[in-house]
Formats: structure tokens, C-alpha cells, sequence
């Protein structure tokens, strides 16, 4: 479908909170869903004109003190995937009433259980558009830190959550060497700062939703925040510097709106003990809009 076809309009958001912060390092990340509530996003979006609006408060998330981390090469798994499989009912419950997902985390292992659910839903997996500085792909063996955020698409493709073919990573610039051959074998198209800056944003777009695009609502959108520049958006627990800017992540969004494919928005890494008066939730909020079809004109 291309950008200047009409397509059904977003008439149902279903809002999900996920606090999790046991994939990563630093502690914040699970106030990451209250800091966008903050940032006014059910207000904005019944203010857009999307009809049907509902929150549906955050999933039980242990806490890090009450957790076992059964320490070993993926920190905490046992307790992610617990918490991925709630997050994976809720999400395929949502799609087959008819509404639109808008995941909030939390950590980026919470992608897990949000392909699942898409994937449960819908018969097949969605095309993933990964937003991103890191590529989140090492296996449990290859991870440095043992940190499962640093892991959920290498997770999500064994499980057949998602298809290397149809997974595009786009704001790459910090990736590690044992990830990178990880990412050609899986088949996963991958454009770093370097390629958006040569290619610019939005022959990049077009290249990604041919990608990953199979129809009205066949594409998933999981935005890691760190994926921005940490100028615009420094609340985030992982920032390298020259990302993505302002204007480029909303264009991303923009034109996945025009497309007509996007099904579901996940946002991830907001930590507001990092943020600036909650700089990094209010802009996260502003890509979801954009997301859902928003423009300036």
C-alpha cells in the first residue's frame, strides 16, 4: 500500500503498561509507563479524535528485591518470560476485539511478549520495524552482561515470534561485533546513522515498509527511546550520542501512519530519573500521535 492510498482510520488505542525494569542494568525504566501516563497520552489521544480510548493499567511486574535472578547468561529470564506470556495474552486479546496495542515499558525485553501476542492474534508474525541504537539481538551465550534487553529479537526470532526477513532495524550505531554476524544470518535488514545519513529518512521508510509490510496492520513498531539523539530524549538508561533527531523519528512515524500497515506501537527504555522534566515521555507521547496518524498539516 502506498503512501497516498486511503486506509481505515484508528477508531480503538488499547494502552498497556509494562514496569519492568529486570532486563536491564540501570534501576528507573519501570516508571517509564507512569512518566507517558504523565505526559497526558490518553488525553492527547482523545483530543486526536480516536473515538475509543483504554488504559489498561500496568501488568504485575516483581520487584527486583523479591525476584530470583537465577544468575547465569540471561539475568532474570524466568521471571521476563513470566511476565512476556501475560503481556502476550493481553496484547492477542486486544487485536482480535478489534483494537490497536500501545505497549509501554519498561525494558525492551517486554518485546517478547508483545511479538507473541501479535503473532497468537493474527496467524502470522508481524513485520517488525525496531527502532533503536543497539540491535538487541545477541544470544544468551554471546551477551556480555547477561542483561535480557539486550537480547528480546534474538528470542523473538528462535520462537518464531518474528521473521528475519521481515524485520528491520533502523537507528543502529552501537552494536557488538558477535551481534553483527547474528543479524546476517538471521536475515535481518539492518540501516545504521551511517545509511539514514547517506540515504535520508524517508528512502529509508519507503525500503522498510516494503520490507516489512503485508497488508493493513501487518507491521509492529517497537521504538527503543535511545534510538533518538540523547539531546532530544535523555531519559534513557543506554545513550550514544548521534541518533536519530527530532524531525527524523517523527517522519519515521508519519509515514508508517500514511502507509497504512502499522497495527501496534511499542515504546521502551523511558527512564525518568534520567529525563529532563519528563522530555523524553512527552516526545515518546508526540511519536505515537505521529504514529496514529497525526501530521502537521
Amino acid at each position: 500500500m502506498s503512501a497516498t492510498e486511503l486506509h481505515t482510520p484508528i477508531e480503538r488505542v488499547d494502552i498497556i503498561g509494562v514496569p519492568m525494569d529486570l532486563g536491564a542494568s540501570r534501576r528507573g525504566v519501570d516508571m517509564g509507563p507512569s512518566a507517558v501516563r504523565y505526559a497526558q497520552l490518553r488525553e492527547k489521544l482523545r483530543k486526536f479524535g480516536i473515538e475509543h480510548v483504554e488504559d489498561h493499567g500496568n501488568l504485575h511486574v516483581p520487584d527486583r528485591e523479591s525476584a530470583n535472578e537465577h544468575a547465569g547468561d540471561a539475568k532474570y529470564f524466568p521471571v521476563i518470560e513470566s511476565v512476556c506470556t501475560k503481556l502476550a495474552e493481553k496484547v492477542e486479546a486486544i487485536v482480535r476485539e478489534g483494537g490497536f496495542p500501545v505497549v509501554l515499558g519498561g525494558d525492551h525485553s517486554i518485546a517478547m511478549g508483545t511479538l507473541k501476542g501479535l503473532r497468537d492474534a493474527r496467524g502470522r508474525p508481524a513485520g517488525v520495524v525496531w527502532i533503536d541504537a543497539h540491535s538487541d539481538i545477541n544470544t544468551p551465550q554471546t551477551s556480555r552482561s547477561g542483561n535480557v534487553h539486550g537480547m528480546p529479537l534474538w528470542f523473538a526470532l528462535k520462537h518464531g515470534y518474528a521473521e528475519g526477513k521481515r524485520t528491520v532495524q533502523i537507528g543502529l550505531r552501537d552494536v557488538d561485533r558477535s551481534e553483527k554476524q547474528i543479524l546476517r544470518d538471521a536475515g535481518v535488514t539492518a540501516f545504521s546513522m551511517s545509511d539514514i545519513d547517506k540515504l535520508g529518512m524517508t528512502a529509508v521508510m519507503e525500503k522498510t515498509i516494503e520490507i516489512t509490510g503485508a497488508g493493513e496492520k501487518s507491521v509492529h513498531v517497537s521504538f527503543d527511546m535511545d534510538g533518538i539523539d540523547p539531546s532530544e530524549a535523555p531519559g534513557t538508561g543506554t545513550p550514544v550520542k548521534g541518533g536519530l533527531s527530532y524531525r527524523e523519528a517523527h517522519l519515521a512515524m508519519e509515514i508508517l501512519a500514511e502507509s497504512g500497515v502499522l497495527g501496534s506501537i511499542e515504546m521502551v527504555e523511558i527512564n525518568p530519573i534520567l529525563d529532563q522534566r519528563n522530555q523524553t515521555a512527552i516526545l515518546a507521547v508526540g511519536l505515537i500521535l505521529s504514529g496514529l496518524g497525526k501530521s502537521i498539516l
